[in-house]
């Protein structure tokens, strides 16, 4: 099979975790622990090739790809060292909204420090790399950077996929433009393989099914990484507390009042770096009337957690260029992220994955 050329924007802990996973699996493709999909329709992990990267921070912009994903703040874990030496050099990006005013009052380890250089032309570098797919990473409330890389794009004929909470896919205008195109796009938000969201909805749909009523729930998230450093910026939190809300709301045929669910993060602890605890609570009453409480406790590597979901996103993604599909793929939006254009429950969604791998499914 031919390669997948993929961009980057944003090389942190995500990229981090997807470039040591891919180089991984390339290498030992025995062990294929961790993956949904080995083989995706005739693509492998291995097949994926980074030919671009865009970055903002001085330690990162202008060094080579395998020097910038270990340089920090990125501070997830390496599982995978032996990395090859990319013939990528990092880019420096727009800036935009891309880091919140706060984040200059920490540790420069644990933030981000702007480098003084002028942002490069995306689209063009986009063409000029023959990147098929780009990949937005940007940090949550990045939401003119996000446009701007969207926009590129559209201008590139390069597929976008959204892997954070601003609304791109799930908004009319944007898939319009992508439609208009006949561009691919997978959007909004990207779960993690096994994560808050996916726990919670599994959850929310369990008590539905066994005919328990859910009064009330909450998740509150915890973490080191410069994610949850820049949502102390309450104001940046808007979208990201949506794409969870909503996400989970989903499987419920009645939604719960607004004062009834809480979901979004909640708090920064330096020294957890990039381990995620989760607190979920859900409240209900089951047979008789009688009160039912479930508390659960979740704690993982949150970068890791969405590599093999990205992966699958990737593959999907390249099939539908292969195919000549353009627009939202909505099944693999709905498998892959939070708030994606069309909800379905995940089971669903999964189902629906398989049948467009297959090619009995066009989106």
């Amino acid at each position: 099979m031919a390669r997948i050329n993929v961009a980057i924007a944003g090389v942190g802990n995500c990229a981090s975790a997807l470039l040591q996973g891919i180089e991984m699996y390339k290498q030992s493709p025995e062990n294929v622990i961790g993956l949904m999909h080995y083989d995706l329709g005739g693509y492998k992990p291995g097949d994926i090739k980074v030919v671009a990267a865009f970055d903002v921070d001085k330690r990162k912009v202008g060094k080579s790809l395998k020097e910038a994903i270990f340089a920090r703040p990125n501070c997830t874990t390496v599982f995978y060292s032996q990395l090859p030496d990319y013939p990528v050099q990092v880019h420096m990006g727009p800036v935009l909204d891309g880091i919140s005013e706060h984040m200059a009052n920490y540790d420069p380890d644990k933030t981000f420090i702007v480098a003084n250089q002028e942002p490069c032309d995306v689209a063009k570098v986009l063409k000029e790399s023959g990147a098929e797919i780009l990949i937005n990473y940007l940090p949550v409330g990045s939401e003119k950077a996000a446009k701007y890389y969207a926009e590129a794009c559209l201008e590139a004929g390069v597929g976008f996929i959204n892997a954070m909470p601003v609304f791109i896919a799930s908004d009319e205008t944007w898939a319009q433009k992508f439609r208009d195109k006949n561009i691919p796009i997978i959007g909004d938000d990207v779960k993690s393989q096994v994560g808050a969201t996916i726990v919670h909805r599994t959850l929310t749909k369990l008590f539905e099914n066994r005919g328990v009523i859910l009064d009330r729930t909450y998740q509150l998230n915890f973490g080191g990484n410069t994610d949850f450093l820049n949502m102390l910026n309450r104001s940046r939190l808007a979208t990201k507390k949506k794409s969870k809300t909503q996400s989970v709301q989903a499987e419920l045929k009645v939604a719960l009042a607004d004062d009834n669910i809480h979901i979004g993060p909640s708090d920064y602890i330096p020294w957890l770096n990039d381990n995620k605890i989760c607190h979920i609570r859900m409240e209900g009453r089951g047979f008789g009337n009688v009160p039912l409480t479930l508390d659960v406790k979740l704690s993982v590597e949150d970068a890791p957690n969405s590599g093999g979901v990205m992966i699958d996103a990737i593959r999907c993604m390249k099939l539908a260029l292969d195919r000549g599909i353009g627009g939202i793929l909505n099944s693999i939006s709905a498998y892959t992220m939070k708030s994606p254009p069309l909800q379905y429950t995940d089971t669903e969604a999964k189902k629906m994955v398989e049948e467009f791998i297959e090619g009995r499914r066009e989106r």
